[in-house]
């Protein structure tokens, strides 16, 4: 008997080898995937959510290691059980904003609603360390004012997370991504900054109050608004008006509200109005370095600004 084996190829009609043919149809797959679904959206979301997760540990980290060293520092201070303290802080210091649609007298209702609240913490402050002086209940204040920041821009992130995790909205987690390092920055300002004001270290914000102690060190202080004092020293021919925080605590004072009230008294014999701050600098600026500008140098949300800008115009200055 004889066997007969016949070897059959069976031939691809294409003329195309079936590796690249199965190359091609993966390739054509995964375009229609990612044309055609909602596949890159998942992806993007579950890769910023990983990132966002991360730098809200962050976040959540800097607002308790800041608690915690306000802690000890409310311990030293003879407070035994701190975490209360702060929370009742954290909680119940939050400020409503005027109504702005209706733009009439808006920075004077501003300006109530700051005092209002400044008020409100300064009798917190004294509830608490009711034997301190004046400048160790300031520099608590701020470090409240730390506790609070840290602890409100937590919230707020986490919302904004937690909203667009919700809702697979990854344009709103993408902006997240995008603000975050930025903002964990300023935050990690804000931690260092507790250690200062615990020890009563002057700060950035000590630049004016320096000058003026520099050019009149032994110079009568007389108070004109709350925690604001000024001085009368001759300079060069001229009678100069010197208007500092009262200090040595955490405060700025109300500088634009003690040049309304100096410009009253003078009745508006004053030539020029001269402040001094320290600045932010841009990326890659030097810092340290003295510039002259002109407008009103100050930190404020407005009241205090626009007071010394209105009595520049009022007087001429």
């Amino acid at each position: 008997m004889v066997r007969i084996v016949y070897n059959m190829q069976v031939s691809n009609p294409t003329g195309i080898d079936s590796t690249v043919l199965l190359f091609w149809i993966i390739i054509n797959i995964l375009w229609f995937l990612l044309l055609f679904t909602d596949l890159p959206d998942k992806i993007r979301i579950y890769r910023w959510d990983r990132v966002i997760r991360f730098r809200l540990s962050q976040i959540e980290g800097l607002a308790l290691e800041t608690r915690k060293a306000s802690e000890d520092h409310l311990k030293e201070l003879g407070i035994k059980e701190p975490g209360p303290v702060i929370d009742g802080f954290v909680n119940n210091n939050f400020l409503i904003e005027p109504v702005s649609i209706e733009p009439i007298d808006i920075v004077r209702r501003l300006g109530h609603l700051i005092r209002v609240r400044d008020d409100k913490i300064k009798s917190y402050a004294a509830s608490i360390l009711p034997n301190a002086d004046q400048a160790k209940r300031e520099n608590l204040e701020v470090i409240l004012e730390i506790n609070w920041v840290l602890s409100y821009v937590h919230r707020v992130v986490r919302h904004f997370y937690l909203l667009g995790k919700k809702t697979q909205n990854w344009m709103l987690l993408y902006q997240l991504v995008l603000i975050l390092p930025a903002l964990i920055k300023e935050l990690e300002a804000y931690k260092k900054a507790v250690e200062p004001f615990r020890l009563g270290i002057p700060i950035g914000d000590s630049a004016g109050p320096l000058v003026v102690s520099m050019m009149a060190p032994n110079a009568e202080r007389i108070r004109i608004t709350d925690e604001t004092v000024y001085s009368t020293i001759d300079l060069e021919g001229r009678r100069v008006y010197l208007i500092k925080a009262e200090g040595p605590g955490g405060t700025v004072g109300r500088p634009g509200e003690a040049v309304a009230k100096l410009a009253e008294q003078l009745e508006c014999r004053i030539s020029r109005i001269i402040t001094v701050d320290a600045a932010l600098k841009l990326e890659g600026e030097k810092s340290g370095e003295v510039a002259e500008g002109t407008g009103a140098a100050i930190g404020d949300p407005g009241p205090e600004k626009i007071s010394i800008e209105r009595t520049a115009i009022k007087c001429g200055a």
